[in-house]
């Protein structure tokens, strides 16, 4: 699987993203051939190598000839990316992108996505970095994307709106539940175009996997920083396994002195809060008392809730957190028809390439009790569909 690591050590916008795939060898007559369907003709663009430190890398840039006449809404852009005869996946993540974008605007703002107004973001040359950017994604055969934690910057920008703070609100909207931290430097770091490409095409936050590194590419951004290159390295390489990586909490607490038949009413309620799993394990504690060690896995956004859950319905003084990285088969689920009607089941791949199956249990269990059959049954029925 190959693999782009956003490695945004100086933060991210869309002209830096765009650099570092043409960078990367996304050829530019491939971008200008795919920016030319767009209905769009009051722009030139360049692209170039350029030093930062003296580091090089390629800066692209978008020149405008006329200035727009009125700012575009959500509809417009949905439109005009609609119209243009770029192709159908293109097409989508431009739009989801731009949604995005939209969404975090009319949130900001309390109006109706249908009603935003884009403003800097509807400009020609936000366009033409969505667009370019998943071009180019598309173009190098991108199959995943993971991206370091984001630096922001602090300050205040004008805009249409007048002085904003930084990070944006935009910004700010956009990156819920993506890790970030404050760079303490001055000024724009991450756009809300950059915000808004990554939050949508990123599949994962975090350290870099394992990768055999085919090459490195760099984007070199507009301002010139005074202590770091203002620069977007992708790191192009091959996972070596097929795992998923993320990060997840670790929430732990021991009780033992609780009534036991409380448990399976608490399980079910915190994997409705949001918890990946929950494990119950009987312990020896302090004075030899016999006691259970409660471990919910979870993301870092639910965490919060979980712990507030846990503390009113036991009886615990006490919860641990850890940051621990989970490690997953790749795995998607789809129906299938069985002479009883549809069931959901789990395509897993294995370490080897081997892909294997699990019926959903619950819909497996509906078929059994509404049918009143052997659930067994219904299992070696799965089995033989799947492998027809």
């Amino acid at each position: 699987m190959l693999v782009a690591y956003f490695d945004c050590f100086s933060g991210i916008s869309g002209d830096m993203i765009l650099g570092a795939l043409l960078d990367l060898g996304f050829p530019y007559s491939e971008l200008r051939a795919g920016l030319e369907s767009l209905p769009l003709n009051n722009y030139t663009t360049e692209a170039y190598l350029e030093k930062r430190m003296n580091l090089k890398g390629t800066r692209f840039q978008v020149h405008l000839s006329t200035t727009e006449a009125s700012a575009r809404t959500f509809k417009d852009i949905k439109a005009l990316i609609e119209g243009s005869k770029i192709n159908a996946f293109v097409k989508e993540k431009s739009i989801q992108i731009f949604q995005c974008l939209a969404k975090a605007e009319a949130h900001i703002h309390l109006r109706d996505i249908d009603e935003v107004h884009f403003h800097e973001v509807g400009a020609t040359d936000s366009i033409i970095d969505i667009v370019g950017s998943v071009l180019g994604i598309q173009s190098l055969g991108i199959e995943e994307i993971i991206c370091s934690p984001l630096p922001l910057g602090s300050g205040f920008v004008k805009c249409q709106h007048g002085s904003l703070p930084l990070p944006s609100p935009a910004t700010v909207e956009i990156l819920k539940d993506v890790p970030v931290y404050g760079s303490g430097s001055k000024g724009e770091l991450v756009t809300p175009t950059g915000a808004a490409i990554i939050a949508t095409m990123g599949n994962s936050f975090g350290p870099m996997p394992l990768l055999k590194i085919k090459k490195g590419g760099y984007g070199v951004g507009e301002k010139k920083l005074p202590d770091i290159p203002n620069m977007l390295r992708i790191i192009l390489g091959w996972k070596e396994t097929q795992l998923f990586q993320e990060r997840v909490v670790e929430i732990q607490t021991n009780i033992d002195d609780m009534n036991p038949e409380l448990y399976e009413y608490i399980m079910d309620l915190l994997f409705k809060k949001g918890a990946l799993d929950v494990l119950i394990n009987p312990v020896q504690m302090k004075k030899n008392r016999p006691g259970v060690l409660l471990k919910v896995i979870a993301f870092e956004k639910d965490k919060e809730n979980l712990i507030r859950t846990i503390f009113q319905e036991t009886t615990t003084l006490g919860i641990r957190c850890n940051t621990v990285e989970r490690f997953q088969l790749p795995r998607k689920t789809k129906k299938i028809k069985t002479p009883w009607g549809e069931v959901r089941i789990k395509m897993v791949v294995s370490t080897d390439g081997k892909k294997e199956v699990s019926p959903e249990y619950e819909d497996c269990k509906r078929i059994a009790q509404e049918k009143n059959i052997p659930l067994r049954r219904v299992y070696r029925e799965i089995y033989k569909s799947t492998k027809d």
